[in-house]
């Protein structure tokens, strides 16, 4: 069994067997979510240290003993909010897990901490479970660096941010899409008031009539079977 669920924003729930993977934890955007119902969070990323990604990872991974794992200068930073379990990576190495592996890969942005610091690389993440490669862009401007990562390692689920301002817009993550080559998509941050509303159906109207699936998870309950 394998199931992805977006929480708000970036935020997203990968749930296997085994446990629950949370990525980009700024889940208190979602009055409905409670990370204390779900199964046994097993591991918190995070693509990079802004506020809206951060998020509530100090608490969850507190009260859950969740792992925390991020680009270096954003783990010293989880580090020394008194997180035990923190893992600190760079871009560009298998990272193996009881549930499958990931790798850190490039994003396009900037990385500032919510301390105010600067918080190094920002980052978009690869997961591999039960044979499925899911995408997570993290947030990013359409680059050159996705006709590699479909080459390299050929993503099944792409989760691109499509909101614009801070980084691609519907135009921008519809060329994204087609060159990750992965067969389903689903849009994110799409929805930071009173910044960013944008209608993520604008994006699923894209691929109408191609071999691409959009799935919109824009309910709150909403959750795609990967396996």
């Amino acid at each position: 069994m394998l199931k992805l669920k977006h929480i708000a924003l970036s935020a997203f729930e990968i749930i296997n067997d085994r446990s629950t993977i949370l990525i980009d934890p700024f889940v208190s955007l979602n009055s409905q979510y409670n990370y204390q119902n779900s199964n046994n969070i097993s591991d918190i990323f995070v693509t990079h240290g802004h506020y809206d990604h951060v998020g509530q990872t100090v608490e969850i991974a507190k009260n859950t003993e969740a792992d925390v794992t991020a680009i270096v200068d954003v783990a010293a930073y989880f580090k020394d909010q008194g997180i035990k379990k923190v893992h600190h990576v760079g871009i560009g190495s298998w990272l193996n897990y009881d549930w499958g592996r990931c790798v850190f890969l490039p994003a396009i942005h900037t990385c500032t901490l919510p301390n105010g610091l600067p918080g190094g690389v920002a980052a978009s993440i690869l997961f591999e479970i039960n044979g499925v490669r899911i995408f997570h862009a993290g947030d990013t401007s359409l680059t050159v660096e996705f006709k590699g990562i479909n080459e390299v390692y050929h993503p099944d689920v792409a989760l691109l941010p499509i909101g614009g301002i801070y980084g691609m817009d519907i135009e921008h993550a519809v060329i994204a899409a087609k060159w990750l080559g992965a067969k389903t998509v689903v849009p994110m941050h799409y929805y930071l008031p009173p910044v960013i509303d944008v209608d993520p159906k604008d994006f699923a109207k894209e691929f109408e009539g191609t071999d691409v699936k959009c799935v919109v998870l824009d309910n709150k309950n909403d959750e795609l079977l990967l396996k």
